[in-house]
């Protein structure tokens, strides 16, 4: 079976669960096992022969283990610090100690050439430092990737660019197989969730993504768990499929140290359930619903669901 490339930290060669940063235990439907074998071994020896970064890594992704296991993972370019502190992420913020590499993008292309992947997600920081927030380097990624693994798909999970139209279009013309940008949450939490990011500007990119390559599935994703209700889940949903969105994301918020945002409650994977059918019946082309469901997990068959009819 084709490998995909999504990736994730395994801390040890021995199963060990995720100790959680939360005052209050998890729910037994959150515990996790981090596997260290040779699959893990391997990646981890390519990426760091290649000085690249991984958001499994540095957003303390809890399907790390699993996903490293079956060779996959998520590429993190632009280096690994972020210009943005939003509230729930674990990425290092604060100023870039230069501009983007731009050996970078070939970089990556190697990494997936040796390991011979057919699906590969590539995400970034945000670099508000620059003109065009890495527009470019993603660019150069997907078409570097192509050019060295013709059939290998490129999901890119872009930032907002602060709304920079030629930079969602620079992105958009290399081509890449599906477009993410994650709106995170609903509405009335961004203050407090994303600083620095608006909804309403996030809700317009990925509506010209679809109108620029109407062929390319665009794909969001909310974490849920930080104080929303029902109802904004609902209308942002709503929202989203209003403007052309095709696959949705919805996992658990996982506070990842106790300096970020707590969890307000677990959401039951009943839950989950439901919003992935009433996702479906709104007319999303595919819907990952669960407790431990992150962007990037399963991306290769949320891609493939995209393409089947409704």
């Amino acid at each position: 079976m084709a490998s995909q490339f999504n990736i994730l930290p395994n801390p040890t060669n021995c199963a060990a669960d995720i100790p959680p940063a939360e005052l209050h235990p998890r729910p037994p439907w959150l515990k996790v096992r981090f596997f260290g074998g040779e699959n893990y071994q391997d990646l981890k020896r390519i990426m760091r022969s290649l000085d690249l970064h991984t958001v499994c890594e540095s957003a303390r992704c809890p399907n790390q283990g699993e996903c490293w296991e079956h060779r996959t993972a998520t590429f993190m370019i632009l280096g690994d610090i972020c210009t943005r502190a939003c509230g729930f992420c674990a990425v290092t913020s604060g100023r870039p100690a230069g501009p983007p590499d731009e050996d970078e993008p070939e970089r990556v292309a190697q990494a997936v050439e040796q390991m011979n992947l057919k699906y590969v997600v590539v995400t970034s920081v945000n670099r508000d430092d620059q003109p065009d927030g890495g527009a470019k380097i993603f660019a150069r990624t997907i078409e570097a990737v192509k050019a060295r693994m013709p059939e290998c798909k490129v999901e890119v999970l872009i930032p907002d660019f602060r709304g920079d139209s030629a930079a969602l279009q620079t992105v958009v013309a290399a081509g890449p197989d599906v477009l993410n940008h994650n709106v995170e949450t609903v509405p009335r939490l961004y203050r407090r969730v994303r600083p620095g990011a608006i909804y309403e500007r996030s809700l317009e990119l990925l509506h010209r993504a679809g109108q620029l390559a109407p062929a390319m599935p665009v794909k969001t994703g909310m974490m849920l768990g930080l104080g929303e209700t029902r109802e904004e889940v609902l209308q942002a949903m709503s929202d989203l499929v209003a403007r052309g969105t095709s696959i949705l994301t919805l996992g658990q918020y996982l506070q990842p140290t106790r300096e970020h945002l707590p969890v307000v409650r677990f959401v039951h994977p009943q839950e989950f359930a439901e919003y992935k059918q009433l996702g479906r019946n709104m007319g999303f082309r595919h819907v990952e619903a669960g407790p431990l469901v992150r962007s990037s997990y399963h991306a290769f068959e949320q891609e493939q669901a995209s393409h089947q009819k409704v």
